[in-house]
């Protein structure tokens, strides 16, 4: 027997003081009020109702009955009330302050399409760190190398000018030794200053000849896609950001540059609300690719994933 609905029918009619009226202001069919009224008063074994003439009146027991029924009911009420309120407290979550902001708008708006309520809070990798350690953040898409990501984000380089060929080689952008030729810097935003990026890249440059202050770590995106776009260096970018700031995107032929991302949670219903469910808007976001997960690509299955005790 559904006790709260019984009740709900009981304190209807009884309010009414008609089973036609209290079953129309339950939003059920008089038979059904009937039917619960019924079971309820065979389950306590005593009427609630008189019914021998043509108005419905509450017999002493149901008197006795009628305010715990309605507080049963309120409570029944109340308890709807914060279920919806807790499906909907803001997950707050750590993003890329690169992601733009067209683009952080539409994963808030999949995320409600899906009843989860993301509060983003964009900063730089080791900002996202920082309010996940701080616990500032329920949740954050932190920067992995590529081989632990469960997203991946292909880089490359990007001028004002196109490209001479589908590959750009780190030795062509030695200085010639009469000096004549202007040093093109790689630029690096702060998305990519973390080791696993920076220093593979630095390593790479000094190996072909170019100079230690070719590759230089810029203040901001827009600083670094500023210059890019005023000068003859290069921006260290993915394709979505140089098809953004109109700029002209190449592979980097001597090593493959993948941003990596993964989640850091404190709660594993967070975790996988957003490895699983918002996959897709989240790789939007990022500007990875969207599909499904690479099993021989992405976490080995024997290691926990990012945010979960080991």
């Amino acid at each position: 027997m559904d006790v709260v609905a019984a009740c709900r029918a009981f304190v209807a009619v009884s309010g009414h003081g008609s089973f036609t009226s209290g079953a129309a202001a339950a939003g059920i069919p008089q038979s059904v009020a009937s039917r619960r009224i019924a079971t309820l008063e065979e389950h306590f074994g005593a009427r609630l109702f008189d019914r021998s003439s043509r108005a419905v009146r509450l017999t002493p027991f149901g008197q006795d009955m009628l305010r715990t029924a309605r507080r049963l009911v309120d409570l029944a009420d109340a308890m709807t009330e914060d279920a919806e309120r807790a499906r909907l407290r803001p997950l707050r979550i750590a993003v890329p302050d690169s992601c733009p902001p067209n683009r952080l708008a539409a994963l808030v708006a999949a995320g409600r399409r899906q009843r989860i309520h993301l509060e983003v809070r964009p900063a730089d990798p080791a900002g996202r760190e920082r309010l996940c350690r701080t616990l500032e953040v329920s949740a954050g898409i932190v920067a992995v190398p590529a081989e632990m990501a469960v997203w991946r984000v292909p880089l490359g380089l990007a001028s004002r000018t196109p490209f001479p060929a589908q590959l750009v080689f780190l030795e062509t952008l030695r200085t010639g030794r009469t000096g004549a030729q202007a040093r093109r810097r790689i630029l690096i935003q702060p998305e990519d200053d973390v080791a696993h990026l920076r220093d593979p890249l630095t390593r790479a440059g000094q190996s072909v000849g170019l100079a230690l202050t070719q590759v230089a770590v810029t203040p901001s995106l827009v600083d670094a896609a500023a210059q890019a776009l005023s000068s003859p260096d290069l921006l260290l970018c993915s394709p979505q950001q140089a098809e953004d700031f109109g700029l002209h995107w190449c592979t980097l032929a001597d090593l493959g540059l993948h941003r990596g991302y993964d989640i850091a949670a404190g709660a594993r219903e967070d975790l996988e609300q957003l490895r699983a469910v918002l996959h897709p808007d989240i790789a939007r976001c990022l500007g990875a690719h969207v599909g499904p997960r690479e099993s021989s690509g992405g976490r080995q299955s024997d290691m926990p994933p990012a945010g979960e005790p080991r």
